[in-house]
């Protein structure tokens, strides 16, 4: 075998192998159900979901912990084309304090541009 069928071998390979390759996902959908307004705390939501992704102050000095948790296609995970393959979900969930006690907490699923504009007006709240 010459020299360059063996590099475009090794090359193909290891770009489909790339796809293999992904970070540790969430699971919010079940880790939602865990979390109980009125009798869970921020230790709780700690250990159940730790660290949030994102922390909001609202103006009625609530505090909002948001979580976040992207799904994507096999082909969606693939090293530098996997950015071509159509739109990604995003599943989240925010969870509003009380102090150090649970209020509420929503959990939703969406697409990626629904999710952006429903961001950004959470930020103006």
């Amino acid at each position: 075998m010459s020299m360059v069928k063996w590099f475009v071998l090794v090359s193909l390979g290891a770009i489909l192998l790339s796809g293999c390759v992904h970070e540790p996902v969430r699971h919010l959908a079940s880790d939602a159900s865990l979390i109980s307004p009125g009798a869970s705390t921020k230790t709780d939501v700690l250990t159940y979901l730790g660290d949030p992704d994102e922390r909001q102050e609202t103006e009625a000095g609530a505090e909002r912990w948001l979580y976040y948790e992207e799904h994507l296609s096999t082909a969606q995970r693939t090293l530098y084309v996997g950015r071509w393959f159509g739109p990604q979900s995003v599943s989240r969930i925010i969870v509003t304090f009380d102090g150090e006690m649970v209020t509420d907490i929503q959990y939703n699923a969406s697409e990626t541009g629904e999710f952006e504009r429903e961001r950004d007006k959470a930020g103006k709240e």
